[in-house]
């Protein structure tokens, strides 16, 4: 499990809060050369649930006195991821994204919803 980098003292310090985050600047970018209008249906999706990852771990880690409500959050998170790889693949297959950037992401993605997974078994580790 890589869930941190030594001590914990804040969410930030979670690499997988570090990875949501920077997960979230990449889609911002990709869906910036979206066509004008899909910047505002598909693109919009795709960076609400991909920003929305990052924003559960933040706010799970602020409720973390409560182990369901940051559970709760963690969840809730690895849905956004999903939702997140979803919405790249319909913007590859309606040919918004190049297929290799968004098997990429979706890679990723992935990855990430696996971290999480491992945080939220193991929350009480840090």
């Amino acid at each position: 499990m890589a869930e941190r980098v030594g001590v914990v003292r804040t969410y930030s310090d979670l690499l997988v809060y570090k990875q949501a985050y920077r997960f979230a600047l990449d889609v911002s970018k990709v869906t910036k050369k979206f066509p004008r209008r899909e910047q505002f249906e598909i693109g919009r999706q795709i960076r609400n649930c991909s920003r929305s990852v990052a924003a559960n771990i933040v706010e799970g880690w602020a409720k973390r006195n409560s182990a369901a409500e940051f559970k709760r959050h963690l969840i809730i998170s690895i849905g956004e991821c999903a939702e997140t790889k979803f919405w790249i693949d319909l913007a590859a297959d309606e040919g918004f994204v190049e297929t290799k950037q968004a098997s990429s992401l979706g890679s990723e993605y992935g990855k990430l919803g696996f971290m999480l997974h491992n945080l939220w078994k193991e929350w009480r580790k840090f």
